[in-house]
């Protein structure tokens, strides 16, 4: 049972799907480091682990829920109604609603698309994560016949120096037919020691890995805006 909430929802916040039919792309990541940072700025934030039984997301929230941090409150959804009924009754109760979706099940990555105001896809610079994501197009589409959802990369573990980075992701875009946010997450091991821990990079040590997680928190924000006018 999810707690009533205390105080008005801030209609301005929307939902957020993060998706990849890719394993390993780092869906979790990118949804648990948003989720934490936002519950850190005040929002009430709900996060959906929709890769059962893996749930990655889930026991984030579970170890957090140890900790003297800004609460997130975490369900689960393994199928695409149990996903539509959950945000159903989450989205009245928060100003922000974070979906992680599972790999290979297009289903649920359909529906999300459709609940969703804005979707992220994790996408690594390299040429087999860029094909690999190629699958991910035609269910987007279909999602986006019913409702019209913003979808785009967003480029993590990115090595900003490298040539092949550069050059790729400005081919990823062509192929996928995908835009890029603007903020990149580098490859840094704090994401997996901050996850650990039921944090966020922006409560653990790394001041660059903090820098761009507020940075894409920033863009997420404007884009949502953007979207609701």
């Amino acid at each position: 049972m999810h707690q009533k909430a205390d105080r008005t929802v801030d209609k301005s916040q929307k939902i957020v799907g993060v998706i990849q039919l890719k394993g390993g792309a780092g869906r979790s990541t990118i949804a648990t480091n948003l989720a934490g940072y936002f519950a850190t700025k005040g929002k009430r934030v709900a996060l959906i682990d929709c890769d059962m039984p893996q749930g990655t997301a889930a026991a984030w929230g579970a170890v957090r829920a140890t900790e003297n941090r800004a609460a997130v409150t975490i369900a689960t959804a393994a199928t695409h109604q149990e996903l539509v009924q959950q945000a159903k009754e989450l989205e009245t109760l928060h100003d922000v609603l974070i979906l992680d979706c599972p790999p290979r099940v297009a289903e649920v990555t359909k529906a999300a698309i459709i609940l969703s105001d804005l979707c992220l896809v994790p996408l690594a610079t390299s040429v087999a994560d860029v094909w690999a994501t190629s699958d991910l197009v035609p269910t987007i589409k279909a999602a986006q016949a019913i409702k019209k959802t913003p979808v785009r990369i967003i480029w993590n573990r990115y090595r900003q120096a490298t040539k092949l980075a550069q050059e790729l992701s400005e081919e990823a875009e062509k192929e996928l037919g995908l835009p890029s946010m603007k903020t990149r997450l580098g490859h840094r091991v704090a994401y997996a020691e901050a996850m650990a821990r039921g944090l966020t990079v922006t409560e653990w040590s790394d001041q660059k890995a903090a820098e761009e997680l507020a940075e894409l928190a920033s863009e997420l924000s404007k884009l949502l805006k953007q979207a609701k006018t």
